[in-house]
């Protein structure tokens, strides 16, 4: 399958039996699999080797995930994929606060979760056809979106987004003042059916504003429309 040639995935899970499952399907599907029994153990691998993409649980010893998941966010925005036992929002929106692209709960279903790792993948490494463009380049006040490089720039320095904060960055961009219902962005960028994913989707519009508002507690560019979605404002 060509998605996955020489894409590299890192499990981390303190039950081997579980990381040993998770192997053995991504092997099948194609992918490499790194293999980390710990936090610590997660972090130093992802440093070491060249990750495409992390599947990581959030209860670990030595370091747990949501500190490991902090520490590889530092200098990487590869897609990561949260597999927990803990099925609470407030659980959820703490893993995608800390830099997470999505979550998992246990007990998984097998092709869902391969499934989900080819869509992040795909994301991650090709440009979607949200709308296309004619110009590379698109301006905004202090913003500047280069499509050729899937990069944002705020007063002339790029920003560091993740794969999924790009994807909805490039949305609103390519649709300045348009106002999206939370329930489009997830239908857009995760290319699935959207059921109760205002948290999904607030969390990640918080992360991007710390990174691109002067004072994100008064956000000049992306607000919120309430009862009807966000928006990039126009400038």
């Amino acid at each position: 399958m060509e998605e996955t040639d020489r894409k590299t995935i890192l499990v981390a899970d303190d039950d081997r039996e579980i990381v040993y499952a998770i192997a053995v399907m991504l092997e099948r599907a194609g992918y490499r699999v790194l293999r980390a029994y710990d936090g610590l153990e997660a972090a130093e691998a992802a440093e070491k080797n060249e990750i495409h993409l992390l599947i990581i649980d959030l209860m670990m010893p030595r370091m747990d995930g949501l500190a490991a998941i902090a520490k590889i966010r530092e200098k990487n925005n590869l897609p990561i994929l949260i597999l927990s036992a803990k099925s609470e929002d407030a659980d959820k929106i703490l893993g995608l606060s800390v830099g997470a692209d999505d979550y998992i709960t246990k007990p998984f279903n097998p092709a869902e979760l391969v499934a989900r790792v080819q869509s992040h993948l795909r994301r991650y490494t090709r440009l979607g056809d949200i709308h296309g463009a004619k110009e590379n380049v698109i301006v905004n006040g202090r913003l500047t979106y280069r499509l050729d490089e899937r990069t944002l720039y705020a007063d002339g320095e790029p920003v560091r987004l993740t794969a999924t904060e790009t994807k909805i960055v490039e949305l609103l961009m390519l649709n300045p003042g348009r106002v999206f219902p939370a329930e489009e962005i997830y239908r857009r960028v995760w290319k699935e059916p959207a059921f109760s994913v205002e948290n999904t989707v607030m969390v990640h519009i918080r992360r991007i504003r710390e990174k691109i508002e002067l004072d994100p507690s008064a956000p000049e560019y992306l607000t919120v429309v309430w009862g009807f979605g966000y928006e990039i404002k126009k400038h």
